[in-house]
């Protein structure tokens, strides 16, 4: 991910949002030593997006695609209900075992459980309407997974994407990742299933709420 915000005003942006909790931050420190690819990492700004969102939706039920360390999914229980469910789909055995042990130390951690294995697969045995999904994961799925969760969420639910701006690539798409979240964000903005807002947070976040 490239930066395509001025440096300056992402610091304000950081500066001015309410820290995370020290779990998190303690999450965040260890992902920045030992993960290869650390700049995954949400981060406190969208992370407490996160949360707010699920403060503001009460999920019940809460799909994530891409643990990653488990920064997002700690987000979205933090904000969600006492009772909420949060199934999150990673495929890294790397960064399963990082968030194994962030869940365990966290005191919102029992709210998650990890499902190992292709994302579309879990999505096509779930049980349950979803209330809540945070998409962030190969980009190059992203048009199945949007398909695939809308039509498993319930009316007035919520679908947030990551990485929608791609490092501003999406305005004139050349590549294939950044055309396929072009043609996706076209899509989304048609879609008369749902409302939706492209929000310059990070590397773009779509938040959509199905009609």
């Amino acid at each position: 991910m490239t930066p395509f915000v001025e440096e300056a005003i992402e610091d304000y942006a950081f500066a001015h949002t309410r820290p995370e909790p020290d779990d998190l931050q303690a999450l965040a420190e260890r992902t920045a030593r030992e993960m290869p690819d650390a700049q995954m990492l949400t981060g406190r700004v969208e992370g407490r997006l996160l949360k707010l969102i699920a403060a503001l939706v009460r999920p019940r039920f809460v799909l994530e695609v891409g643990t990653f360390t488990g920064y997002s999914a700690l987000s979205l229980a933090e904000g969600a209900p006492a009772d909420a469910r949060i199934v999150t789909c990673e495929i890294d055995p790397a960064a399963e075992a990082v968030a194994r042990a962030a869940f365990a130390a966290s005191p919102v951690g029992h709210k998650i459980e990890i499902c190992m294995g292709p994302a579309l697969e879990t999505i096509a045995q779930l049980g349950q309407e979803i209330d809540l999904a945070f998409i962030d994961a190969d980009k190059e799925h992203y048009p199945e997974y949007y398909e695939a969760i809308l039509a498993r969420t319930r009316r007035g639910g919520v679908l947030v994407l990551d990485n929608m701006l791609w490092s501003g690539e999406v305005v004139a798409p050349a590549g294939g990742i950044a055309r396929t979240l072009d043609a996706l964000n076209k899509t989304i903005a048609a879609d008369r299933r749902v409302e939706n807002v492209l929000l310059t947070v990070r590397d773009g976040v779509q938040l959509v709420r199905k009609l």
